[in-house]
């Protein structure tokens, strides 16, 4: 196993669009043979995951994960996500 070294995470870093912990808002991604089921649906959350955490792995369908304010996750396109323009609320954290 090779470990990344400091300049390579710091590449990595710089070419994400969301930090973690950073207030979101978006549509949800729901697969294609789910969609009979779930629709996509608003959201507004703290992103906890950017991408499959591994470079170039899922550039072409970025995804990124975020809590929402009842303690769930949900996941959507990063081209689908952007910054929120709300506080995070401090209940219950």
């Amino acid at each position: 196993m090779t470990m990344a070294t400091d300049h390579q995470r710091a590449d990595h870093a710089a070419a994400a669009p969301f930090r973690i912990g950073e207030r979101v808002t978006g549509m949800t991604y729901v697969l294609p043979e789910n969609r009979p089921f779930e629709q996509p649906r608003p959201f507004e959350g703290d992103v906890v995951q950017v991408g499959s955490g591994y470079a170039g792995v899922d550039a072409d369908n970025s995804h990124v994960w975020v809590r929402l304010d009842d303690g769930t996750e949900c996941q959507a396109l990063i081209v689908d996500t952007k910054p929120s323009t709300t506080k995070t609320p401090e209940a219950g954290r």
